[in-house]
């Protein structure tokens, strides 16, 4: 039930004492709005780093390399060339692999139209890539099993390309750019999900397909290099070890020759990139967390120091009839009300700084690398309030346990 009294004597109490009130909830404050802070900064960073992340999470990508050791009568030092026969045998013998999207590329190379150049990354892909690396078609559409089949010279621009090679208001679509001289149709535009260089580096890229690649640039059978993704329930390491031992087999390289290929697992590079932002919002609760226990025991003492204050006000209340329950009630609702509403405060003002971040990031379309703008959990928030509400109820234990055991003849008698 609200007890006004009750209340009123906790306001009173807090205005007779409102600076050494303030220095003591200070230590509260500082420790919420730090975890707010650290918490909403690591969330940025987070997920500045995970956008980064382009592609399917669970990708395997595998080229060539020259070998280390000798096979068979071969002498090391041999450069292993994949071929499309590769892609079937993948296939056939490693059934956890769902995607198998080899890949060639031209480099950077000059690419024109009419009078207008530019150097962009060019690619030769199959449809399957799309699953790789997720993109959103601005407009056409991306490489399908036809244009592989029939080897159209077709090619899917990035939205840099189109600003360069074409005019603001013309529309791309069915017309012609030259790569080193060879004419392809524009079939689509692409945009992707990243943010940063990554972006950036996309926007310049076209894709072709593979099979008109290698023709119209004499790469005959060869394949650059693999980009896979293993079935669902699958990690992506099973999948990168067998198609290995089956490439070691194919092309004829010791089995324990491991420079004969290189590989970029994303699955476990994600999983680490996961485990040290763990580490940091574990961090971030472990400084906060000790600097509101400073508080808390700041807050302790202060409750310390009111009890011995009104040791015989507290004499007085027990000679007249007050229960202890109704004396430690009161020291505690104290407490709790000073960490309390020193932590919101703290919660509050550490939220505020974070959209504010946040919006001024996205209003003046601010793009970082390795940072986005700052979250903030709304669990971690109701979390801190609840953390408040059991320490402030902690911190007011020990002084209420002292005001409950006031004798209160020795309380009258004290001077």
């Amino acid at each position: 039930m609200f007890d006004i009294d009750k209340w009123s004597e906790i306001i009173n109490t807090i205005r007779k004492h409102k600076t050494r009130t303030a220095l003591t909830a200070f230590g509260v404050f500082w420790g919420i709005f730090m975890l707010i802070v650290l918490l909403g900064a690591g969330k940025g960073f987070e997920n500045g780093v995970v956008n980064g992340f382009d592609i399917a999470r669970n990708a395997v990508f595998m080229w060539s390399q020259r070998t280390s050791e000798p096979y068979m009568g071969l002498k090391p030092g041999r450069f292993i060339r994949f071929n499309t026969e590769d892609v079937g045998a993948i296939r056939a013998n490693v059934p956890e692999v769902d995607v198998v999207a080899p890949r060639n590329d031209l480099g950077s190379v000059t690419v024109g139209r009419d009078t207008k150049v530019g150097t962009f990354e060019v690619y030769g892909d199959y449809p399957d890539f799309f699953r790789v690396k997720p993109m959103t078609m601005e407009k056409g559409r991306f490489i399908n099993d036809l244009d592989i089949n029939e080897r159209r010279k077709v090619a899917i621009i990035g939205t840099e390309v189109q600003k360069t090679l074409f005019k603001e208001d013309e529309d791309p679509i069915g017309q012609y750019i030259k790569i080193r001289g060879i004419p392809f149709k524009v079939a689509g535009i692409f945009k992707t999900s990243g943010s940063g260089e990554s972006i950036r580096q996309d926007a310049k890229t076209i894709f072709l397909p593979h099979s008109a690649m290698i023709q119209a640039f004499n790469q005959g059978n060869r394949i650059y290099w693999f980009a896979f993704t293993p079935k669902e329930g699958i990690e992506a390491k099973i999948i990168e070890d067998k198609v290995k031992v089956l490439l070691a087999q194919r092309h004829k390289v010791a089995p324990n020759d491991l420079k004969a290929f290189g590989s970029a697992n994303v699955e476990e590079e994600f999983k680490r990139v996961q485990g040290l932002f763990i580490g940091i919002a574990g961090f971030s609760w472990l400084v906060s967390i000790g600097t509101i226990i400073a508080g808390i025991v700041g807050v302790s003492n202060i409750m310390l120091i009111i009890v011995k204050e009104r040791t015989k006000e507290i004499g007085i209340r027990k000679a007249l009839g007050a229960t202890p329950f109704s004396i430690i009630s009161l020291i505690i609702q104290e407490s709790v009300v000073i960490t309390s509403f020193a932590g919101y405060i703290g919660l509050m003002v550490g939220i505020g700084l974070m959209e504010l971040v946040g919006y001024l990031m996205r209003a003046n379309n601010v793009e970082m690398d390795f940072f986005a703008p700052p979250e903030v959990n709304l669990t971690v928030a109701v979390s801190a309030v609840i953390f408040l509400v059991f320490t402030g109820a902690l911190a007011g234990l020990v002084p209420a346990a002292k005001a409950a055991s006031v004798n209160p003849v020795v309380a009258l008698k004290d001077e």
